[in-house]
């Protein structure tokens, strides 16, 4: 048996390459192609974006590059978000990039919450800033946020900390309730 295909949108807030933000959400995106090979990933980068974001005000009037991926971001079946920690909060064109998001599109979406920054005080970014900004558009942030100190990571920004490869897997079983593997049939 076939399962349907998962359209999942990584939304990296970053604006800068490389980035750790990236690379955790890259990590993120290989475990969950290793467990579920169906899914088709839709990646959108803020920092490759960022002078359309910057130059567009209203979802009608927005770029023509932003588009595809604002189309793509409310068509998701999950999402996969994640942004560095800037002044206790995310970037500020990630939040411009969610302005444009229609708010009636992520009703129920499932939602996987990520940061990084410069030490583990900020990871109640999450919780503080992150999972507030999706209650507003109804989706569901899954429990487990995922957060990565500089030292979680090699001096090229790949992820090489083992206790967050754990925590990768915990989050992706939270996953897994929204997207049951189907059970094959007995003939």
């Amino acid at each position: 048996m076939t399962a349907t295909a998962i359209k999942v949108v990584v939304v990296s807030g970053s604006l800068r390459v490389p980035s750790r933000t990236h690379s955790l959400l890259e990590a993120l995106v290989q475990r969950l192609q290793a467990r579920r090979p169906e899914v088709h990933v839709h990646w959108v980068r803020v920092a490759a974006l960022s002078a359309s974001l910057a130059g567009s005000l209203e979802r009608d009037s927005a770029a023509a590059e932003l588009q595809p991926h604002l189309q793509a971001i409310e068509q998701a079946d999950l999402l996969l978000v994640g942004s560095p920690v800037y002044r206790a909060s995310y970037t500020g064109l990630f939040k411009h990039l969610f302005d444009l998001v229609d708010h009636q599109s992520l009703k129920g979406v499932p939602v996987v919450l990520t940061a990084t920054g410069g030490s583990e005080r900020h990871a109640l970014m999450i919780d503080h800033q992150l999972r507030p900004l999706f209650a507003f558009f109804q989706a569901h942030t899954l429990p487990y946020g995922l957060y990565a100190s500089v030292e979680a990571f090699d001096d090229g920004h790949r992820l090489v900390d083992p206790t967050q490869f754990e925590r990768l897997e915990r989050v992706l079983d939270t996953v897994e309730a929204f997207f049951p593997l189907p059970v094959a049939s007995a003939a």
